[in-house]
């Protein structure tokens, strides 16, 4: 191949790199530490100075409080304070704790409502002291997201959108397109069982729905320990790639 028609097509590389986002640069990741949810993901783990989404599997506070713990688990593993916006006073903060989180690590915000939440987020995101910034929101438009994604591109610190509603009619919003990277969904499963009486280590469905760049899939996890690492349920663990479940292209 000529040489400038290949320094036309290096050229071209570098302008989509710049017009997604990536300024001509790697991004820094926060992998998972499990090679079958990392090696899924561009770059081997979440990308860092990007917007990603998480919700629950279905309608209920069970799965909603999942994805919270799951977003949890994800902060806590960040170096730095993290910025948790909220709208209503119900975010259980010792549930924190056990994904990772500790108290004296966030500083929570309570907005009057979704506009001004996403207006701190953004805030929070362009400060760039931040280890994370989290929000709690139950609809997230594509300009807001794209503002969301631009000031953590701009500082490099990792932001999370935890879909939340209050009615039913708002889920479908989560089918909506957004700027977000990635898009993760999260069901509770029955407990681990134990050899003597009790309840085991909650078990979650977490599903990657969206991954730019990347392929999506389901994995059965252990939920978030002490330090925010989640771990790949022991029947899982030694399977194949090709018996993994839901495996499947994501939209771009």
């Amino acid at each position: 191949m000529p040489k400038p028609v290949v320094s036309s097509i290096a050229e071209l590389r570098e302008r989509i790199q710049r017009l997604e986002g990536g300024a001509g640069r790697a991004r820094k990741v926060l992998p998972f530490g499990l090679p079958q949810i990392d090696r899924r993901l561009p770059g081997g783990g979440l990308a860092l100075g990007c917007l990603h989404e998480v919700a629950g599997g279905g309608n209920g506070a069970v799965d909603g409080a999942a994805a919270a713990l799951f977003a949890a688990g994800v902060a806590a593993r960040t170096r730095g304070k993290v910025l948790w916006c909220v709208t209503r006073q119900d975010l259980f903060a010792p549930a924190l704790a056990q994904a990772g989180l500790l108290p004296g690590r966030v500083i929570f915000v309570e907005a009057g409502d979704e506009k001004a939440l996403l207006a701190c987020m953004e805030e929070g995101l362009r400060h760039g002291a931040l280890g994370a910034v989290v929000g709690e929101v139950a609809r997230l438009s594509m300009t807001a997201s794209r503002r969301l994604q631009l000031a953590a591109e701009g500082s490099g610190t990792i932001g999370i959108a935890v879909r939340r509603w209050r009615r039913a009619t708002e889920v479908a919003d989560f089918g909506q397109p957004t700027a977000s990277v990635t898009r993760w969904r999260v069901s509770v499963l029955p407990s681990v069982p134990l050899p003597v009486p009790g309840v085991g280590r909650p078990r979650w469905l977490l599903e990657l729905i969206r991954c730019r760049a990347g392929e999506s899939a389901d994995f059965e996890v252990e939920s978030c320990d002490a330090q925010g690492r989640i771990a790949l349920f022991s029947e899982m663990a030694d399977r194949s790639p090709q018996t993994e479940i839901g495996r499947r292209r994501a939209s771009i």
